[in-house]
C-alpha cells in the first residue's frame, strides 16, 4: 500500500512538471506581405527562434510570408477571427482600427529623413500606446521609406498631373484625399495589382519608395521619379491583443524585448536599402526630377487644405497634428 502511495505520488509529480511546462505554450500565427527571404522574414524567423528559445518552448512562431494570407484587410480580419495572431503590415492598414497611425502619412510634411528621425524619436511611443488601447499590440515600426511620385511620363508641375491616371493604395484614407486636392481621379488597386496596372496603362503613376518600387518591379515600368518626398511610410509588426495575453507577463516582456530589437534593425537596414535602391534606378536610366519652386509651392498650399479637411473629417485629430507641427517647427529653429 506504501509502495503504491509513491508510485502514485511520484506519478503526479510529473505530470504537474509536464503541466508547468506546456499548459501555457502558445503558437503565434503571423502574416506577412514579405516574401519568404527577405530581410524583413529572415529577422522575423529569428526573433522568433530566439523567444522559442528564451521562453524554453512557451511560446512558438508559425509564420505565413508572401502574402499567403491574403491583403491587409483580409489578414486584420482573419486576426478578429482568431485564425491569424498578428502580422507585419504598413501601417496605412491598421488606420481603420486607429486613424491617428497615419499621422507620419501626412502629405509634404516632412523635408528630408533627419526630420522624421526626431519625430520618431518624440512620437512613436505614443502612436504605439495608442494602437495598444484599440486593441493592437505593436512590437515595432520599421521605415518603408519615403513615397515619391513615379511616372511614366516626367511629371515636375501639379499640371502635369491633372491629366495622369494615379494609383491609390485601397483604403489609403490621406492618399485619397491628397489626390482628390490636387483634382486628380484616384485609381484604387491592392498592391499586388499595382504592376498589372502599370503594364496594361491602366495606370502611369504610382508613390512608393525606391526599395518598393525595385521589390515589386515597378521600376521595368516607370521612367520618371519626381526627387520631392511626399509621405513617410513605415511597416508595423502587430499583434492581436487579446491573443497576445494568452501569454504570460513574464513571457511578454520577452516577445516585446525581441522583436523590438529585430524590427531596429530591419528599420536601419531599409535606410540603406532605399538609398541603395535609389543608386540602382538611376544606373537603369530612370530620370529624378526636382519640381520647379513654383510647383512645390502650389503643391505645399494645396495641400496644406487637404491636411485640415482630415482633421475636420475626424481621420486624424487635431492634438496629434498639432503636436507634430510643435515638433517639427522646434527641430527646424
Amino acid at each position: 500500500m506504501k509502495l503504491h502511495f509513491l508510485k502514485m505520488s511520484l506519478f503526479v509529480f510529473l505530470f504537474l512538471i509536464i503541466s508547468s511546462n506546456t499548459a501555457f505554450a502558445f503558437t503565434f500565427k503571423i502574416a506577412s506581405l514579405s516574401p519568404d527571404g527577405s530581410y524583413w522574414m529572415q529577422k522575423l524567423r529569428e526573433g522568433g527562434n530566439e523567444i522559442t528559445k528564451q521562453t524554453e518552448g512557451r511560446v512558438k512562431f508559425k509564420f505565413y510570408p508572401g502574402g499567403v494570407m491574403g491583403k491587409d484587410r483580409d489578414v486584420l480580419r482573419k486576426m478578429r477571427l482568431g485564425q491569424l495572431h498578428g502580422a507585419a503590415v504598413t501601417n496605412a492598414a491598421l488606420s481603420k482600427i486607429y486613424p491617428d497611425i497615419q499621422l507620419y502619412n501626412l502629405i509634404l510634411k516632412f523635408n528630408n529623413l533627419k526630420e522624421v528621425d526626431y519625430i520618431r524619436e518624440n512620437l512613436d511611443a505614443e502612436l504605439s500606446k495608442g494602437l495598444e488601447q484599440h486593441g493592437i499590440v505593436s512590437l515595432g515600426f520599421a521605415e518603408i521609406g519615403m513615397a515619391y511620385i513615379m511616372s511614366v511620363e516626367p511629371v515636375q508641375e501639379l499640371d502635369h498631373m491633372r491629366s495622369r491616371k494615379a494609383w491609390v493604395p485601397e483604403n489609403n484614407t490621406l492618399a485619397l484625399v491628397a489626390l482628390t486636392a490636387f483634382d486628380i481621379s484616384p485609381i484604387p488597386l491592392p498592391l499586388r495589382d499595382v504592376l498589372m496596372g502599370l503594364q496594361t496603362n491602366m495606370i502611369d503613376i504610382v508613390a512608393g519608395s525606391p526599395v518598393a518600387a525595385l521589390a515589386l518591379q515597378w521600376h521595368t515600368k516607370v521612367k520618371y521619379v519626381t526627387d520631392l518626398p511626399l509621405s513617410y511610410i513605415f511597416g508595423i509588426l502587430s499583434f492581436d491583443k487579446k491573443a497576445f495575453n494568452k501569454i504570460s507577463k513574464q513571457d511578454q516582456k520577452i516577445v516585446r524585448s525581441v522583436m523590438a530589437k529585430m524590427i531596429k534593425e530591419v528599420d536601419q537596414r531599409n535606410r540603406r536599402d532605399n538609398e541603395q535602391a535609389k543608386e540602382v534606378m538611376i544606373k537603369q536610366g530612370i530620370k529624378f526630377l526636382q519640381p520647379t519652386v513654383q510647383a512645390a509651392e502650389e503643391l505645399r498650399r494645396t495641400i496644406v487644405i487637404a491636411n485640415n479637411q482630415l482633421v475636420q473629417d475626424g481621420n486624424l485629430s487635431a492634438e496629434k497634428v498639432k503636436k507634430l507641427d510643435q515638433y517639427l517647427a522646434k527641430f527646424r529653429k
